[in-house]
């Protein structure tokens, strides 16, 4: 199980490596215009609850949206190969674990979530922000990877057109970056509304980043959400993908 799953993450490994300069590059792009716009721009006549500057309690949502974004689109590939390449059937006939090739694919968007993760924290600091990083808060940025690299592949198993998997950006994924406490608390939001946002993961994910990072307790219910979260959708691609196989 263990060699097959490193020879998925190993293939998307060296993809990523020949072209890590323009990823990175790529990566440093919308962080500047969020800590520029937001913790410079608006964010200096802006006040928290508490009386921190806002870039601190910016930064830990921006972490978490582009965890989101970039562990969503680096599984989104897995629908052209199913779809129109047909390279699919190259791991369908292979002799790996179906359940092997989905985590691979998972591990591979999760490291790129994390690298790009890695270019915001540095800029985060030469912005000024204050905030800790722990082994948790870690773990917590690692599980919402995980997370939306796996909507991002049970949406290349079920979905069948480009324009299909634009809408699930356009519907689902850009909401939650706005929505889910990253730019503001969800408590200023109407109750039914804010009832509905608090049961999504970017939510969760956001809470928890802000609130290990300030030093603040951490929520168990909020990393049980986000374990559930993690496990129903991986055995939802994962079943998916068998079904492909068979």
């Amino acid at each position: 199980m263990l060699s097959d799953i490193w020879t998925v993450f190993w293939r998307d490994w060296v993809v990523l490596k020949h072209r890590m300069t323009a990823f990175i590059l790529s990566r440093m792009v919308a962080p500047l215009l969020y800590l520029v716009a937001f913790g410079w721009g608006l964010g200096r006549s802006i006040q928290t609850a508490n009386g921190a500057s806002y870039i601190d309690f910016l930064v830990p949502g921006i972490l978490a949206l582009n965890s989101m974004n970039i562990s969503f689109n680096s599984v989104t590939p897995v629908h052209a190969e199913r779809v129109y390449h047909k390279s699919i059937e190259e791991y369908i006939i292979a002799p790996i674990r179906p359940y092997a090739y989905v985590i691979g694919k998972v591990l591979a968007a999760v490291l790129r979530g994390l690298i790009s993760s890695a270019i915001i924290i540095a800029l985060s600091y030469a912005f000024g922000a204050h905030f800790t990083i722990t082994p948790l808060f870690l773990l917590v940025l690692i599980l919402n990877c995980a997370i939306f690299a796996e909507i991002g592949f049970a949406a290349a198993m079920f979905l069948s057109t480009y324009e299909q998997m634009g809408q699930v950006n356009t519907y689902i994924l850009l909401p939650m970056s706005f929505l889910c406490g990253t730019f503001f608390s969800t408590k200023a939001l109407p109750d039914a509304l804010r009832i509905f946002i608090e049961c999504l993961p970017l939510t969760h994910t956001s809470y928890l980043l802000r609130g290990i990072g300030s030093g603040a307790e951490v929520s168990l219910w909020s990393v049980g959400i986000l374990l559930i979260y993690l496990v129903v959708v991986f055995v939802i691609g994962g079943q998916a993908f068998i079904k492909l196989r068979n």
